[in-house]
């Protein structure tokens, strides 16, 4: 039998494999108006792009746990990897028809990304470790953000998008050989006699989530809690390249400060949640600060740098940041034996909120002809989240 990891190579794994994952679903973003130059249309598009990445994250999600199981962790986020280059790769084409398929793909590559990992770290995981090394998993989705915004933008003024998308679809491939050597050992555990069941994997999650109260109430936090984060990370770069007049790469530079804030804010609000405030007082403190922040944003200056970046920072630190939080609380609150099933569950509810959301916000962007403007909408859905879990704190189940 080969020689299984250590638990911090298997983290290193899964936080390189959620990297390059993010990293791909948000290369277009930070180009879009480029992008969206060459294809004739408006850079507010880019959120049907994202509506459709999700809405195909969010079906192969729910049945992910199955294809774990049936095929092993590694080869299933081996397959997430493949397919999200071949959807970036697609987008390299000057099509919108081409870039909607690219987004499916995409979308379908990245919903196995994170059950593939719990997977992987709660057996290779000590248990007084699991919340912090969770913690520095999830980050990887910041991160991609953060080299999305670095990487894509400099490689599009220099070489053209298209040749930016390709090496990001390279990077991607390479990772999933990269991560080869670890199939064997990590993957010993799969049932090639497991019946993979489409239906089954559809319902079974969600019948768990919507049948318990406090699981009900995250799903729905997550559902708001997403519609800002993606809002954040999908139109930052546009607002700021088309409102207040910046370049690209300045624009993504600073969606990098934004993106670099939410992976100490995974960290530092896990940290307050475990040490502090709690789950729910966490979660609850964390919608109120993004819906201060959204309603000062149309009143930045391109010119008060120190401000935009302090306020990008906070905005990410939390926008971001409250995963880690979130997804700890779901696992305590599932019953025993089911952190997966109902994790699972509550992941579709937030990438509903992702297919829904930036879709609405460009509707709202275009309709008033102002980025900014748009942002203070994002007041609504937080306000929302922080009311429901003001509401019904008494159902929240209490670490022993």
């Amino acid at each position: 039998m080969a020689r299984y990891p250590s638990s911090l190579a298997v983290l290193i794994a899964t936080l390189t494999v959620q990297s390059l994952a993010a990293m791909c679903l948000l290369t277009l973003p930070v180009v879009a108006p480029a992008v969206a130059r060459t294809l004739g249309i408006s850079p507010a598009y880019v959120g049907l792009y994202i509506a459709l990445a999700y809405l195909a994250a969010m079906t192969s999600s729910l049945i992910a746990g199955g294809a774990v199981r049936r095929f092993g962790a590694i080869r299933a986020s081996q397959a997430g990897l493949v397919l999200c280059a071949a959807g970036i790769a697609l987008c390299a084409v000057a099509s919108p028809v081409t870039t909607g398929l690219g987004a499916l793909l995409v979308g379908l590559g990245y919903g196995p990304i994170t059950p593939a990992s719990s997977h992987l770290l709660v057996r290779s995981t000590p248990a007084h470790r699991m919340s912090f090394v969770f913690s520095i998993k999830q980050t990887g989705v910041p991160l991609g953000g953060v080299l999305a915004g670095i990487i894509v933008p400099g490689l599009s003024d220099s070489l053209g998008w298209q040749a930016a998308f390709l090496i990001v679809a390279a990077g991607s491939l390479l990772c999933a050989a990269g991560i080869q050597p670890l199939c064997k050992p990590l993957d010993a555990d799969r049932d090639t006699s497991h019946r993979l069941s489409f239906g089954n994997g559809l319902a079974g999650p969600l019948r768990l989530v919507f049948g318990q109260r406090s699981l009900t109430v995250l799903a729905g936090v997550s559902f708001l809690f997403s519609i800002s984060q993606l809002s954040l990370t999908t139109y930052m770069v546009t607002f700021l390249h088309e409102d207040m007049h910046m370049s690209l790469i300045t624009a993504g530079a600073l969606l990098a400060v934004s993106q670099t804030a939410g992976v100490a804010g995974r960290l530092l609000w896990g940290y307050v949640s475990d040490r502090y405030a709690g789950p729910v007082n966490t979660l609850g403190l964390l919608a109120t600060l993004i819906a201060g922040c959204v309603l000062v944003i149309p009143f930045l200056r391109a010119d008060a740098h120190l401000s935009l970046i302090i306020l990008l920072a906070i905005f990410g630190s939390c926008a971001i940041g409250w995963n880690g939080v979130y997804l700890a609380e779901v696992a305590r609150q599932a019953p025993p034996g089911q952190a997966g099933i109902a994790t699972g569950g509550t992941l579709a509810m937030t990438f509903l909120g992702v297919v829904v959301g930036p879709p609405i916000f460009g509707l709202i962007a275009s309709g008033v002809g102002n980025y900014g403007l748009a942002y203070t909408a994002l007041v609504l859905p937080s306000g929302l989240c922080a009311w429901l879990l003001w509401r019904y704190r008494a159902d929240f189940r209490q670490a022993p």
